[in-house]
């Protein structure tokens, strides 16, 4: 019985899988977003005098990346996860389950493989995820967010230099800039966002007004 129970439920996770995939197909059919903002290297700011204002000046460039749609879709303020670059609700209907790899039975890794499957529009890498509960970033300003992020409590206890090798080497971060099926990616570079991250660490790590 377990086993029937179990098979089952994969063949239904696999016909949202399927459902999900053609609905995005449809919806984003005419929304092919090449190319990508840019962002101003890190030293450009070195001409703003007052360290507070030219961290201020680095986080508001780094707000361009954590602001867009391929950073906020997977740091939403509910349970549910967006996608798209209109930043619709998931489709099918999934939640963060309690690791945020999803609920039993519909695993995030039932539809997202290691890597990208642009045939069906279906984004991957190989530890898809939501962001922490702690670290939602949907709804709130970019000075709270600044906040949050330099918070350990929040943010997997890491330190700015932590903060830095996570946004250079995390392979789910850097998929923001590599997203396949002509999704929009992050503006910028990863390299370009690690640099303004270690500029805006360098001068004090000055948030922005909320």
């Amino acid at each position: 019985m377990m086993r029937r129970n179990l098979l089952v439920s994969a063949a239904a996770g696999l016909a949202l899988c399927i459902a999900g995939s053609a609905l995005t197909l449809a919806q984003n059919a005419n929304q092919a977003q090449p190319g990508g903002a840019t962002l101003r290297p890190a030293a450009s700011f070195s001409s703003i005098a007052n360290p507070r204002d030219r961290s201020v000046a680095l986080f508001t460039e780094m707000g361009k990346v954590m602001q867009h749609p391929r950073c906020m879709n997977c740091h939403p303020a509910t349970e549910r996860p967006r996608q798209a670059d209109a930043r619709r609700l998931h489709e099918p209907m999934v939640v963060r389950g309690k690791d945020g790899h999803g609920a039993p039975g519909l695993e995030c890794a039932t539809c997202h493989g290691k890597q990208n499957y642009d045939p069906a529009r279906v984004p991957g890498d190989g530890h898809w995820a939501l962001a922490p509960a702690s670290m939602a970033w949907e709804g709130k300003t970019l000075g709270q967010i600044c906040e949050q992020l330099k918070d350990q409590n929040r943010n997997g206890s890491r330190d700015f230099a932590a903060l830095v090798k996570h946004v250079t080497t995390d392979t789910l971060v850097l998929w923001g800039w590599n997203p396949g099926a002509s999704r929009q990616p992050a503006p910028g570079t990863a390299a370009q966002f690690g640099e303004l991250m270690q500029a805006w660490a360098d001068s004090g790590a000055a948030c922005p007004a909320s």
